[in-house]
């Protein structure tokens, strides 16, 4: 499997150690892709391994089960082949030149040389097929993602030096930056997210590039930044990415609350760096996140990066030279929702963030004093179904320096969490109800499915919080109480 061309030697011989495992793999596998590619030759036509599915390869020693390939076949013709070698196949992306299909185990996305661009005022890119391998290749994003293996050879091809540059952890274009991002500018963000996901640096040129032409990604759609975004959030370090998207001005224009953190300090006006423990919030929030379960929490992480967006529009300076922020919750939450709507995020995920950041503040009042069991349960009510997600968004906020404060903050929510656990094994917190529900409501006060009824079932709801469980027979005296205070107004 000859490289061409020839790279320079990887440092301490990882890569070719990587390299070696990744021939063994594309042979583990070759029994069934060549009866794949031995279809498309027959046909006149090339197929080869391509983009991730060959830059992953190299890196872990691991093809996966999702593979992507590039043909010199057209769609119609792909569609074709596929046909009778395919358990199942699907067309979604015909559009783009992609047929999708699966046999075993295994998923294939094979798509017809192209080469797409923008023009100045388009959201979606002019899909034009090429001809050749290296002509597919040359418009690819960047050189790590332009190396391919031709099929059935197994034949590496690097045109573009994409092999040194992933040994040497650079980010690098295939041809100018300025060319490649002007042919589509969501590669700026790719530029962010696979610096987040790899630990890659982007070259000093497509650095520069990208704050030249920043402003280039408001051409794309809102759905293309937030897949995204949403990948760079879920890697292993976003705040890499994230310091990338904001040192570029590109946050400017697809996330402007996270720069606008970057508040303006002099001596006599001194406050913490809201950017930089935003940035230490969410990588606590990323340590603490095994506590929701498997796999990256997408919903806390951007909870923790937007929890003080609210401050930039609520900052006063006082008289003695302090800094406040009052209502920044409530003021981000709003910020939160609309910035999430914007990018067109799911609303299940909106209202779980906006409901977080709200929230995020509320403990430090337990911290302050003790809390009634009132409080507690109002607490627990509040969280709704985010109170697990909210302990971790509550925890990571805390960057204090001062050893022993942080010690003091842990172990007074350490205390919150355990009186809510005593009291749901109690009381059942996580299913609070009022004792009466709203059929027996209508019942008892002989009225029929309006407000009054909602009205009511509030009504006792809080007083389930303020006292705990009532009894059905103290609530109903209660709610005949209620219900005559109405009737005598």
């Amino acid at each position: 499997m000859p490289d061409h061309p020839d790279p320079p030697a990887p440092p301490n011989g990882r890569l070719s150690d990587l390299q070696r495992g990744a021939v063994a793999e594309l042979l583990r596998v070759a029994p069934l892709v060549e009866p794949l590619a031995q279809r498309f030759a027959a046909a006149g036509e090339r197929l080869d391994l391509v983009g991730g599915t060959v830059r992953d390869a190299l890196l872990h020693g691991t093809l996966g089960a999702d593979w992507d390939f590039t043909t010199s076949a057209r769609p119609e013709v792909t569609e074709a082949l596929l046909a009778d070698w395919a358990d199942a196949t699907w067309d979604v992306g015909r559009a783009y030149g992609t047929i999708g299909a699966r046999r075993g185990g295994a998923q294939v996305e094979i798509t017809t040389y192209r080469s797409d661009r923008y023009d100045d005022t388009s959201r979606k890119p002019d899909v034009e097929f090429g001809d050749t391998l290296e002509g597919d290749l040359s418009r690819r994003d960047f050189t790590i993602n332009a190396m391919a293996v031709e099929l059935p050879s197994l034949t590496f091809v690097d045109p573009f030096g994409g092999l040194a540059d992933l040994a040497a952890g650079r980010l690098r274009t295939p041809g100018t930056a300025a060319r490649s991002f002007g042919d589509d500018p969501l590669r700026m963000m790719r530029a962010a997210r696979f610096s987040a996901q790899l630990g890659f640096d982007a070259v000093d040129e497509v650095v520069a590039a990208t704050r030249d032409m920043s402003d280039r990604i408001t051409i794309v759609s809102a759905e293309r930044v937030r897949d995204e975004l949403v990948k760079l959030m879920c890697s292993d370090d976003p705040r890499r990415g994230l310091v990338l998207l904001v040192d570029t001005g590109l946050a400017d224009h697809v996330l402007p609350e996270l720069p606008a953190l970057r508040l303006e300090r002099d001596e006599h006006h001194r406050h913490k760096d809201v950017y930089q423990h935003t940035l230490t919030v969410l990588e606590q929030a990323i340590a603490l996140e095994a506590r929701l379960g498997e796999g990256p929490d997408l919903a806390v992480r951007l909870a923790a990066l937007l929890h003080d967006i609210g401050e930039p529009r609520t900052r006063r300076f006082q008289s003695d030279g302090s800094v406040t922020f009052h209502h920044h919750d409530v003021v981000g939450a709003k910020l939160a929702d609309k910035r999430l709507r914007a990018l067109r995020f799911p609303r299940a995920v909106v209202d779980a963030v906006s409901r977080l950041v709200e929230l995020h503040l509320r403990f430090h009042g337990y911290a302050a004093g003790e809390w009634t069991d009132a409080a507690v349960r109002r607490y627990v009510r509040d969280a709704g179904d985010q109170l697990e997600r909210l302990h971790v968004l509550t925890r990571a906020d805390s960057t204090t320096r001062n050893a022993r404060k942080a010690v003091r903050l842990q172990r007074t929510y350490d205390d919150l969490e355990v009186r809510i656990a005593r009291l749901t094994q109690a009381e059942e917190l996580a299913a609070m109800r009022p004792d009466l529900d709203g059929n027996q409501i209508q019942q008892m006060l002989g009225v029929t499915p309006g407000p009054v009824v909602g009205q009511a079932y509030r009504y006792l709801l809080d007083l389930r919080i303020e006292h705990g469980p009532l009894g059905e027979d103290r609530a109903r005296e209660e709610l005949l109480a209620w219900w005559g205070d109405r009737a005598g107004q």
